[in-house]
């Protein structure tokens, strides 16, 4: 059984090509903003002649949240096939959404450089593991109903602020939700209590199942 290769479509396309050589594949998922979908087009149609059926995935706005959303689908709906991410075709941006997709959801992934393949190292986490109920449920409040304050927060959750500091700050023995890059705190002018606490993209991204 071939794996299932994601890509995105970008500057270097014809590095999806280098990839093919090493990784018997069975299926092709090409990612790409509106601007490149001939691009994307041509070569389904180049994979076609390999026999290679290929899936085009337009996808517009925040790109980086785009490629989360597809590569989360593409996990899900291929469960346990072999997949892998080529971040090699993109540009610099569809690149670094690519690379960051594939890592935060465990999938192998590889770069070309001079027509060779590095396979780049998996790394293995995951962030519900790290979020006890309490966070998670702080990260879905601010999904629903949007930036808080700690004073807004306390009164929402019902949780004291010294608790609520702590799930979002953290402490020496573990890690909040702003050390873990999934909000971000904009300080508030006088009282620490009216600091605003708002999602990161990250964070949006995990409260989505996208991670």
């Amino acid at each position: 059984m071939g794996y299932v290769v994601i890509a995105p479509v970008g500057d270097n396309i014809d590095a999806l090509f280098v990839g093919l050589k090493e990784f018997p594949t069975e299926r092709v998922v090409l990612i790409t903003p509106p601007s490149r979908v001939k691009d994307a087009l041509r070569v389904k149609k180049d994979l076609e002649r390999f026999k290679i059926p290929a899936a085009v995935e337009e996808v517009a706005g925040n790109f980086m949240e785009a490629t989360f959303e597809v590569i989360a689908r593409v996990k899900q709906i291929e469960t346990g096939r072999d997949i892998i991410v080529n971040v090699a075709t993109g540009d610099r941006v569809s690149t670094c959404a690519a690379l960051s997709a594939a890592f935060v959801n465990g999938l192998k992934a590889f770069g070309v450089e001079h027509d060779k393949v590095m396979l780049l190292p998996i790394l293995r986490f995951s962030y519900y593991k790290m979020l006890t109920d309490r966070k998670l449920g702080i990260l879905k409040l601010l999904f629903s109903k949007g930036n808080k304050t700690f004073e807004e927060l306390e009164k929402e959750t019902r949780m004291s602020l010294p608790l609520i500091s702590y799930h979002i700050n953290g402490n020496q023995k573990a890690e909040g939700l702003k050390q873990l890059g999934l909000v971000e705190v904009v300080e508030g002018k006088g009282k620490p209590v009216k600091s605003v606490v708002q999602l990161t993209m990250l964070g949006r991204l995990l409260v989505k199942g996208y991670i």
